[in-house]
């Protein structure tokens, strides 16, 4: 199964960017051994819109646009269930093994996800209660896919 991260907001270099990427490059590298291949990330500028309903909807539709048919999402939303890493795992190897082709994992922008998009999603996850920086959330996100990986594969990696 492909997953793929798609973000409003683009990442400038810096550390968290450089922490990211490694954590990518490692799922990357991990992932096929488990059957998932990782498909990349897409970012793009946050709406200019003035409203924040407007901006939300706006975002929304671009990340729709991005999707391919037929693949899960996964939205990064306060609301969302905070689920531990094998949880987090569990739910990716559910998909892959009812023969799923992509999932998408979305982080929105500051404004949060539009209404009509969250109910769309198949999983709104959390990080915690806690507000995050997006660069964070990226750095989090991508070392959890990593994680997922190692947990899979029977890795060491992950030790409870």
């Amino acid at each position: 199964m492909r997953v793929g991260i798609c973000a409003v907001g683009r990442m400038k270099a810096g550390p968290e960017r450089d922490l990211a990427g490694r954590y990518l490059d490692r799922f990357a590298k991990s992932g096929p051994a488990v059957g998932l291949e990782f498909s990349g990330l897409n970012e793009f500028a946050e709406s200019r819109a003035r409203g924040t309903d407007e901006r939300r909807r706006e975002e929304s539709r671009k990340i729709r646009e991005m999707q391919a048919d037929g693949a899960a999402i996964f939205l990064l939303d306060e609301r969302g269930k905070n689920l531990t890493s094998e949880a987090f795992s569990t739910a990716i190897a559910d998909l892959r093994d009812q023969g799923r082709r992509q999932l998408v994992l979305v982080i929105g922008g500051p404004d949060g996800h539009d209404p009509e998009f969250r109910q769309s999603a198949e999983r709104a996850i959390s990080f915690g209660a806690q507000t995050w920086p997006h660069q964070l959330v990226r750095v989090m996100l991508a070392e959890q896919l990593y994680r997922a990986a190692t947990i899979l594969s029977g890795h060491p990696y992950h030790r409870a």
